[in-house]
């Protein structure tokens, strides 16, 4: 009941943003000078934007696209991390020495700095290259939680029985060790999903998101520049991006419960 309560959320938002984009219409790029920065009223749920761009449009649009890039980075992450973590910890040695020196390395340095860094180089950037950066990180918590959990269930009874079967370490891996980390990749997958929309909320917010400008990020920078003239530009983008970010971290929350 308590990981239902936790996931209810995120499901209501992807939900009624997803409905929103397939049914409603309206675009968020679309733009109606005779309208710019009007208050929410008829026909306009959330207001307008700078150029009379329909808020709730662009709101429902940005989330679905942050839902969609934050998935997508987590389960590049688990399926780059999670497996190279559980052969470390099953293997050992060098390998696990290895694979512990390239995490510590990938965490060492700030994920948005990085990610600064790389988005500077490039000219006008897509949502491709987004997802490029971010996974150039996201896989090494996978990677550490995958080879702390191996370690423990190189030892479990079953991966014995499976290791006098004949089972090699990759069928282990994949057979046995994997499928018992779900519960704890699911956690971390919840964290990484709310970091990845923060992220891109930040780069959306500096200018330095994808050239459609079809962001979260790119409300909440509206609204600080139209702040005195149309206050609830900036509530609702900070509304968004703290719904958002926040329904994910608590999904996350609610799955490392007991049930």
């Amino acid at each position: 009941m308590r990981r239902s309560l936790g996931l209810a959320p995120i499901a209501a938002l992807a939900t009624l943003a997803g409905l929103w984009v397939a049914f409603a219409g309206g675009s968020p790029t679309r733009l109606f000078l005779e309208r710019g920065w009007a208050p929410p009223g008829p026909g306009l749920p959330l207001g307008a934007g700078e150029g009379g761009v329909d808020l709730a449009a662009a709101v429902a649009h940005g989330t679905v696209r942050a839902l969609v890039l934050a998935v997508t980075v987590s389960a590049l992450g688990f399926v780059v991390g999670a497996p190279l973590g559980a052969l470390a910890g099953l293997r050992g040695g060098a390998f696990a020495s290895a694979v512990a020196r390239a995490c510590d390395l990938v965490q060492s340095f700030p994920t948005f700095l990085l990610t600064l860094a790389i988005l500077t180089t490039i000219h006008s950037p897509s949502r491709l290259h987004l997802v490029v950066v971010f996974s150039v990180a996201a896989w090494a918590p996978f990677a550490r939680m995958a080879h702390a959990e191996a370690k423990v269930l190189g030892g479990a009874a079953f991966v014995d029985a499976a290791r006098a079967l004949g089972a090699g370490t990759p069928r282990l891996v994949l057979r046995h060790v994997l499928p018992n980390l779900l519960g704890p990749v699911a956690v971390q997958a919840g964290s990484s999903a709310a970091a990845v929309v923060l992220g891109e909320a930040a780069l959306g917010f500096l200018g330095l998101g994808p050239r459609d400008g079809v962001s979260l990020g790119a409300i909440l920078e509206q609204g600080v520049v139209g702040m005195l003239r149309a206050p609830h530009v900036l509530v609702v983008g900070a509304l968004s991006v703290g719904l958002v970010s926040g329904a994910l971290q608590l999904a996350s929350e609610s799955l490392q419960r007991d049930p």
